[in-house]
């Protein structure tokens, strides 16, 4: 039997998966890690801790399914995408803690770059919005606040990476510095069209050349893992950030097929093909995972910066459980959510809005409120979320989705899945194997290594383990949306009072 290893680099936790010929996951390894908050608003990660859990992990999971090496055909990397690192390249030490992608520490540089008018430039170059939740801003913040960093970035001595390039880098030795587009598109540096860093971006964001990682397919041999990290060298034949790992491990190969993943956050992305489809109603136009050199396919994407972690906020601050996987039992306790809307902008709100000042909020509350109540509409958020991020993916594409994937952890909440058709009002399928992010980095392993000849065989892997149809009547979603997008109005009034 052969196999690929895949390397789940994710914002809460560090997971290692072994995958057979048939995509079958046969073993599986996670370490959570620390969230650090300096600020309010700032989150951060320790990037040596992210390195360590992730070798730690991909060791575990040889010592649980112990297989020859000899038959482990590679590795596929797939990361949080937009968080930034910045290391020395002599040594390999981080200059600072990573700021993760969540953090909107940059909302000023922000605001800088839409007043001096370069939203436009950025928006055709990268199919991006200007919004802290991407690195390029990052990247000008950690120049200009940790002491010295600029002044040695222009010398050539520092390099920066997301989360796949600071592993690759780390794993290798401090040899190979390298990226792949679905990475590299989410930067505000990036011209996706010419598939190349861009040099006026650069300037605008004062961003040295230098640092920056080289760019290959999505399916390409990177680089070789020393023999330190499991006693024989492996080649890494495959990254992709996760939401385009995850689309490539649906089998979203071709236009018009969209998935959305539910994790930390919440992300939809709909195929576009060949075409980087420009949008009008908030969402952003980004590159898929790259199989072959010479060929660039596109997708609409809707990011949804809090999802699985408004459950998190309810386990870990409200205490409301001790798992998160209890929420299910509790919100189905209730018919419904009692009228009661929970926005969870605890970063501000992502897709469609892109409103850095937005903050959570909770209306409808009455004496008769409960526990379960707020559990089910924090459920409910989350389908909202999606669903404003549907409506405004259809009006750009001019299409009308006939069906939607799903995966991540939360995918499997029955009781979300059901409430996710009801307010879109097309069926929800759920995979067998809802670890695609992951499958998607190995897919992209195994067709660099010939383990898999091409994406048709990759397609017949996928298997539907349950479909929810549409029970809700349209009037009763329409009604129901127009709640939600009124207590989002309401969150977005929100006006900070200094003292």
């Amino acid at each position: 039997m052969k196999y690929v290893l895949a390397l789940d680099q994710g914002t809460t936790s560090s997971r290692a998966i072994l995958f057979d010929a048939e995509g079958n996951a046969v073993a599986v390894a996670q370490r959570e890690f620390q969230q650090i908050y300096p600020r309010p608003g700032w989150v951060e990660h320790d990037p040596v801790e992210i390195f360590r859990t992730q070798r730690a992990v991909a060791r575990e999971v040889f010592q649980k399914k112990p297989v020859p090496m000899s038959e482990v055909m590679g590795v596929g990397i797939t990361n949080q995408r937009e968080t930034t690192i910045l290391w020395d390249r002599q040594s390999g030490e981080p200059i600072a803690n990573a700021i993760v992608w969540q953090d909107r520490r940059t909302t000023s540089i922000c605001e800088e770059l839409k007043e001096v008018g370069a939203g436009s430039l950025i928006a055709e170059r990268t199919g991006l919005v200007i919004d802290p939740y991407f690195s390029g801003t990052k990247i000008s913040w950690l120049l200009d606040n940790v002491p010295g960093a600029r002044a040695r970035a222009e010398r050539g001595e520092l390099a920066f990476g997301t989360v796949d390039t600071w592993l690759v880098w780390q794993l290798t030795g401090n040899r190979t510095h390298v990226t792949d587009p679905s990475n590299a598109s989410r930067t505000m540096l990036f011209n996706i069209h010419m598939g190349d860093w861009d040099e006026e971006l650069l300037k605008l964001l004062r961003v040295p050349r230098a640092i920056l990682p080289d760019v290959h397919p999505s399916s390409h041999a990177f680089g070789m893992l020393g023999k330190d990290v499991f006693g024989e060298p492996l080649v890494i034949a495959g990254i992709a950030g996760d939401q385009q790992a995850a689309m490539f491990g649906q089998g979203c190969y071709e236009k018009g097929m969209a998935k959305n993943t539910y994790g930390t956050g919440c992300f939809m992305l709909l195929h576009t093909g060949e075409q980087a489809v420009s949008s009008s109603h908030g969402l952003i136009s980004t590159a898929c995972a790259q199989t072959k050199v010479d060929q660039r396919e596109y997708a609409l994407e809707g990011s949804v910066f809090i999802a699985g972690a408004v459950v998190q906020w309810l386990r870990d601050e409200l205490q409301f459980f001790s798992s998160s996987s209890e929420i299910e039992r509790l919100a189905a306790s209730v018919l419904d959510s009692g009228d009661v809307y929970l926005v969870p902008a605890f970063t501000g709100l992502g897709a469609p809005y892109w409103d850095a000042n937005a903050r959570g909020a909770i209306l409808g509350i009455t004496r008769g409120t409960s526990r379960a109540h707020l559990a089910r509409a924090a459920l409910e958020s989350i389908a909202f979320q999606s669903a404003d991020v549907l409506d405004a993916m259809q009006k750009d594409s001019k299409e009308s989705l006939k069906e939607l994937r799903v995966d991540g952890g939360a995918a499997a909440n029955d009781l979300l899945m059901q409430f996710q058709a009801d307010l879109l009002g097309v069926p929800v399928l759920r995979p067998k194997v809802l670890e695609t992010t992951a499958l998607g980095a190995a897919y992209l392993a195994g067709l660099t290594t010939a383990l898999w000849k091409s994406r048709d065989e990759l397609s017949s892997h996928w298997q539907l383990d349950k479909r929810f149809e549409p029970r809700m009547s349209r009037d009763d979603a329409q009604q129901r949306m127009q709640h939600w997008r009124e207590a989002v109005r309401r969150s977005r009034d929100w006006v900070r009072s200094d003292p």
